[in-house]
């Protein structure tokens, strides 16, 4: 088994990789069809699947991930099954039942708020809506992907105050704007929850050392794989989530991986959005079954590559980004 900096012959992973379009259930990120790239690995399906608008720097962090998954053994897992939270998108409220009846048993949801072209308003009324549909037992975070400034998500805060959330994800974008929200916060006891100022930065632990943050949203492709996200789990110190970035049942399949190796894993983790997608990959899908997923790898079916394999013209565009991401990694 090759060690940890070693890569793959490039013509290996060419020469096995598969691209598929799957349509989505309803428009999420401004996506409505997510694209992501499968091949094989010694050990098993590995996922390649950065956001389109990504460039190569940042794409490149999710090929060492799909290497790491697929070439290099996982840690060991202190747990066979993991608690997961369903996620809403920025649906009107009219449409929060008929989503969340997607997930069977799951006790948390994550709620999209801060959409562009949407208010406040609209926010508060997906949240009352989830609430209604949880019940009082249920729990409720909200994420704003950076959305708001200080004063806006300070505002949004108080409004959605009697729906008793679990947190704030990302309610603005910078540390700097973290920190003051948190201070201004303190006395609430509301956390906040980092993910973009943890995956998209170029130092993940820089905003557990401003004590911006209460806890981290920990994501396995773009922090380079399982391995690279534990030590960024174990340095900061602090209680995390493994949550997904619209993964395929193989991506979330490392995800669950990573998820079964952190030893305290106090939330439920955003690893249920095969849930999103109309059909997924695998020939039994990681989708959850009484509010948790397994920890297993995935097979893929065969006439899923064939039927949802996307236009020879994506192909030809995801092989070049593919190449590009691994020259970065021989030279790193």
């Amino acid at each position: 088994m090759p060690s940890p900096d070693d890569l793959p012959p490039l013509d290996e992973l060419l020469s096995d990789a598969h691209l598929v379009a799957l349509p989505l259930v309803t428009r999420f990120r401004s996506i409505e069809v997510r694209e992501a790239m499968l091949f094989r690995g010694p050990l098993g399906w590995t996922e390649f699947s950065p956001f389109t608008e990504y460039d190569d720097v940042e794409a490149s962090a999710w090929l060492r991930a799909a290497i790491d998954f697929g070439w290099r053994e996982p840690p060991t897992a202190v747990r066979d099954r993991i608690p997961v939270n369903a996620t809403l998108p920025a649906v009107p409220a009219d449409q929060v039942d008929g989503v969340l009846a997607r997930y069977a048993g799951t006790r948390t949801v994550k709620v999209k708020v801060a959409e562009a072209g949407q208010q406040l308003a609209d926010d508060v009324a997906r949240v009352k809506a989830t609430r209604a549909f949880l019940g009082p037992e249920g729990r409720i975070r909200v994420d704003a992907n950076g959305g708001w400034n200080v004063d806006e998500a300070e505002h949004a805060a108080h409004a959605l105050a009697g729906f008793d959330l679990e947190y704030l994800e990302q309610p603005c974008a910078t540390v700097a704007e973290l920190a003051e929200l948190r201070a201004r916060l303190h006395d609430w006891q509301l956390p906040i929850a980092a993910d973009e100022s943890v995956r998209k930065a170029d130092d993940p632990l820089a905003v557990a050392r401003a004590g911006a943050a209460d806890l981290l949203v920990i994501k396995a492709q773009p922090l380079g794989g399982i391995h690279r996200a534990l030590s960024i789990v174990a340095e900061a110190g602090l209680p995390v989530v493994v949550s997904s970035a619209l993964d395929t049942s193989v991506g979330i399949s490392m995800g669950a991986h990573l998820a079964a190796a952190i030893p305290e894993l106090s939330y439920d983790c955003g690893l249920a959005t095969v849930g999103l997608f109309q059909r997924d990959v695998a020939v039994e899908p990681l989708v959850a079954v009484d509010g948790a997923i397994e920890v297993r790898r995935v097979e893929v079916d065969e006439r899923a590559l064939r039927d949802d394999a996307a236009s020879q013209d994506r192909d030809t565009w995801w092989r070049a980004r593919l190449e590009s991401c691994y020259r970065l990694l021989e030279v790193e």
